[in-house]
């Protein structure tokens, strides 16, 4: 009652105040909540249960939301709104002249009233399985009559919260700065104010020392805009990251995330294990998973926003029961599609806990992470809605000098990768090409034979239909100037998102294809194979009706790509569907460190035949 009280007050006062309008570039904003009003009705109700979740420690629940309506729609909707008060006193203005929304703060998911009770319209009553993760605070649901596109408030239920709401949340790895250094990023509702974090941490079964670990956090003046920075805003909490430093190549390792508070107790999280890496040129198996684009979903079914990403949660369960079969995880952009709803990389960092807190879940930078007008973005357009990259800086930690320029190298055994940010030009003489050609220069082959480039952005080939429509079958300008250094240093596989989809190349160079073979190259390939795997989750790409000699294999279907390096001299490539995790395309690599030292077309230095 002392919420409706609230929200029926500050309905009144700002009834005046003009309406700002959501950020609706994507479909991320079908819910107009800035045209929300009030039309309580006395006779309905809506009351969630369990009110307290968690009690064992869970950071995972179903509730079950029952409701009435004495004038029930098929557009009546349940919107589940946290933290629990969403009104607008919560919400300031953007400037003095336009107010905020009547209710500032956009519900993190919602569900129609009918949608497992095909009788509502006729009974006015229903209920629903909803899951809800430990998001730092406290929930509650609303009945909307109206419509998406016109909603009236009809009732709001109890409260309803974690046991503890601020415990130690979704820890996720990623390599280090250097080969032997593991980092662990995770999430609480801890300042440093009120707590230490810290890391328990040692070899599995061996003796366990405890790290501390630094903290991050932002507010709303650094998003860029709507909605990141209006009716999309959410308290993001407090973000961690220890160092565990000095690891012993592909030994087991065991860990538990902590925060001593003021009064000397310690609050843990469950145990967790990882392996180290190998060694930059260790000669053992080693297997990476490479795909972009997969976004979140959710498992109750119900219309979260961005709700186009029907393959994410297929991929997700593929490589959590795979887990036990490959070692590194490369999630090249468009992470979860947010957009500037906040709450959505809370509940994408729970979907892949079971995969991020057991291997290095490395990310790169896309324009739904980064792009915003005005901001340094290379392209001025708004995907990111309004986050312009603050979210992915934070809330994933990668091995980069300057996060916000988000390119890297990171070493895996006998694998080199180089993480360009499509998102910040990557053209000749700028700072990013220095960084992509030392990086690709520095590695020495004869530890390290395969070398990667990834970038989210198709910088090389694909025939995707906006790509064909284009005219230059990849990001304009993409490889006019990369593809000399592509060849120079001998690339092998170069990786790509943002076309939802599969395709792989022939071993090319300036649009010829350097080899006929189409499944197995033996010796030097004479060029660099490109490999779109943007399908993780997210809304299919369509191809061109033409294909290009150099397209060999194209899929229009969710799935990602798994890397098997044997030794130094031999490579798997294997695209699998999430829908089943079986093997629809491949490609072998046999070859020798000469193969690798013989000269191509312009990947050999000037040479003189003195004596």
């Amino acid at each position: 009652m002392k919420i409706l009280l609230n929200l029926f007050a500050v309905l009144c006062i700002f009834l005046s105040l003009e309406e700002v309008k959501s950020h609706g570039v994507q479909p991320l904003s079908r819910i107009a909540i800035e045209k929300a009003v009030f039309a309580l009705d006395s006779t309905a109700y809506i009351k969630a249960s369990p009110s307290v979740l968690g009690v064992d420690e869970k950071n995972k629940e179903w509730v079950t939301v029952e409701y009435s309506s004495s004038k029930p729609s098929i557009d009546d909707w349940i919107g589940v709104f946290s933290p629990a008060n969403f009104s607008s006193s919560t919400c300031l203005p953007e400037n003095p002249r336009v107010g905020p929304p009547y209710l500032c703060t956009a519900p993190i998911k919602y569900q129609f009233a009918n949608f497992s009770n095909s009788k509502y319209k006729d009974s006015g009553k229903g209920s629903l399985k909803l899951q809800l993760i430990n998001q730092r605070s406290d929930f509650s649901f609303v009945l909307f009559s109206g419509g998406v596109s016109n909603p009236k408030v009809v009732a709001v239920s109890n409260t309803v919260a974690f046991a503890n709401p601020n415990a130690p949340l979704y820890p996720r790895l990623a390599q280090g700065n250097t080969w032997n250094e593991m980092t662990v990023t995770w999430t609480s509702g801890y300042s440093i104010d009120l707590a230490e974090p810290l890391i328990e941490w040692g070899p599995k079964g061996g003796q366990q020392i405890r790290s501390l670990a630094v903290t991050l956090t932002f507010d709303r003046n650094s998003m860029c805009g709507a909605p990141a920075r209006t009716v999309g805003w959410r308290d993001p909490g407090f973000i961690h990251t220890g160092f565990l430093k000095e690891l012993w190549p592909n030994s087991p390792y065991t860990y538990k995330l902590g925060h001593k508070l003021l009064n000397g107790t310690y609050i843990w999280s469950g145990d967790y294990r990882f392996k180290a890496s190998p060694y930059p040129g260790q000669n053992s198996v080693q297997r990476v998973i490479i795909f972009g684009d997969m976004g979140k979903d959710e498992a109750d079914g119900s219309n979260e926003y961005n709700n186009f990403q029907r393959g994410s949660l297929n991929t997700t369960k593929q490589l959590i029961d795979d887990l036990k079969n490959y070692d590194i995880v490369f999630h090249i952009g468009d992470i979860c599609y947010a957009n500037g709803y906040l709450s959505q990389w809370d509940q994408f960092t729970s979907q892949v806990e079971p995969i991020a807190s057991r291997v290095p879940y490395m990310i790169a930078s896309g324009n739904h992470e980064r792009d915003w007008p005005g901001t340094g973005s290379f392209y001025g357009n708004m995907d990111s809605g309004g986050e312009c990259g603050v979210l992915a800086e934070t809330m994933f930690f990668v091995p980069a000098e300057n996060r916000a320029k988000f390119w890297y190298s990171t070493d895996y055994g006998m694998f080199r990768f180089c993480v360009a940010d499509t998102e910040h030009d990557w053209r000749e003489g700028t700072e990013q090409y220095k960084f992509i050609e030392h990086c690709l220069a520095s590695v020495d082959r004869q530890k390290q034979p395969w070398l990667i480039f990834i970038a989210h952005r198709v910088l090389g080939y694909s025939s995707t239909d906006f790509y064909a429509n284009e005219g230059s079958f990849a990001e304009p300008m993409g490889r006019d100037d990369l593809q000399k250094l592509w060849q120079k240093y001998k690339v092998d596989i170069a990786f790509y998102g943002h076309a939802h989809s599969y395709e792989r190349t022939c071993p090319i160079y300036q649009n010829a294809c350097t080899s006929n073979e189409k499944h197995y190259y033996k010796g030097s390939l004479n060029g660099t194979i490109h490999v779109v795997a943007g399908g993780g989750g997210a809304s299919l790409s369509d191809f061109s009706t033409f294909t290009p000699r150099w397209s060999l294999f194209r899929d229009s279907d969710y799935g990602f790509v798994k890397l098997t390096a044997f030794d130094h001299s031999n490579l798997l490539l294997e695209y699998k569907k999430s829908s089943n995790g079986e093997v629809y395309d491949s490609l072998r690599i046999s070859r020798d460190y000469r193969d690798i030292l013989a000269c191509a077309v312009d990947s050999c230095p000037s040479v003189t035949l003195a004596s």
